[in-house]
């Protein structure tokens, strides 16, 4: 009877394991449509469950054993399994982000949370893979590294005005540029319109020449307000003091306070000698911005 029940026990879990592994088979398609912790969190899903069902054939060849079956090896000793899962994790770990920044760590300025290998586990493996995912995707805008899922996944959900275009940017706006970098070109300038909210909106503002890092943004915009164009700056509060001058606040996607300036009309003097030998000055009426505020932790 007991043979029976253990049999009946096996023949299940073999066949529910082996429905089970279309779920966590991954492809480009999935990656597309479910985004970033699904896809390249099935990676780490599968190996625990195959880890998983190792040990519970060993446990199960160990009783069959005891009441006379023959049965086959599943398992070997501790250490070598150890090893395996760290062979998985570092190829998991590859596939989703691969390495960090400097010293196998990403720092970034303001109040901007570090992610360190110490770190990689804690939150679980949503949240490990949630980090190295968004990381990778820094990595791959800013120009550090080339990830065409990181990319895709980026692309795809700027166009949505996504939460993971959103992170992204943000963590790259608020980033110590040394070590982050920063985002520029046309995506940049996508990047900003799905920050501030602004995607699918009619009569949004268009942005050009977008520069976004180190606690900054910067670019032209075109809008109703500015229908010739103007420049602008945009200071993180958490990191630099309240501008002097006309400024405006906005609150960007992730719920973080930004100055925001535009240029204004200045008059550009430039000397010159006239035939008498005198000192006379060409005027032009150009837009300017506003001196940049100061970084708070450098006052």
């Amino acid at each position: 009877m007991r043979k029976k029940k253990l049999l009946t026990l096996l023949t299940v879990l073999s066949l529910t394991l082996s429905q089970s592994m279309t779920v966590f088979a991954v492809t480009e398609a999935d990656v597309e449509a479910v985004g970033k912790e699904t896809a390249a969190g099935n990676i780490f899903i599968w190996f625990l469950c195959a880890i998983a069902f190792l040990k519970i054939s060993q446990k199960i060849d160990s009783l069959m054993s005891s009441l006379g079956v023959n049965v086959g090896h599943t398992g070997g000793s501790m250490m070598a399994e150890l090893m395996i899962a760290a062979r998985g994790i570092t190829s998991a770990k590859n596939v989703v982000g691969g390495s960090s920044f400097r010293g196998g760590s990403f720092r970034s300025g303001g109040n901007s949370s570090s992610v360190s290998n110490s770190s990689f586990l804690s939150g679980g493996l949503a949240g490990a893979v949630g980090r190295q995912f968004t990381q990778s995707a820094m990595q791959t805008m800013t120009g550090h590294a080339s990830n065409p899922i990181s990319r895709r996944a980026f692309e795809s959900s700027v166009k949505k005005g996504g939460e993971f275009a959103n992170n992204v940017t943000g963590a790259v706006a608020q980033g110590n540029i040394n070590y982050t970098g920063s985002m520029t070109g046309t995506q940049a300038s996508q990047a900003l319109s799905s920050y501030l909210g602004q995607t699918g909106i009619g009569d949004a503002p268009s942005f050009s020449n977008v520069e976004i890092g180190g606690g900054r943004i910067t670019g032209a915009e075109t809008s109703v307000e500015h229908p010739n164009g103007s420049s602008f700056g945009m200071y993180h509060a958490d990191q630099y003091m309240e501008p002097s001058g006309n400024y405006e606040t906005v609150t960007t996607a992730d719920q973080s306070t930004w100055y925001k300036q535009y240029a204004s009309n200045t008059v550009e003097r430039t000397p010159y000698m006239t035939g008498e030998g005198k000192i006379a000055y060409h005027e032009n009426l150009v837009q300017k911005l506003p001196d940049m505020p100061k970084r708070k932790d450098r006052v």
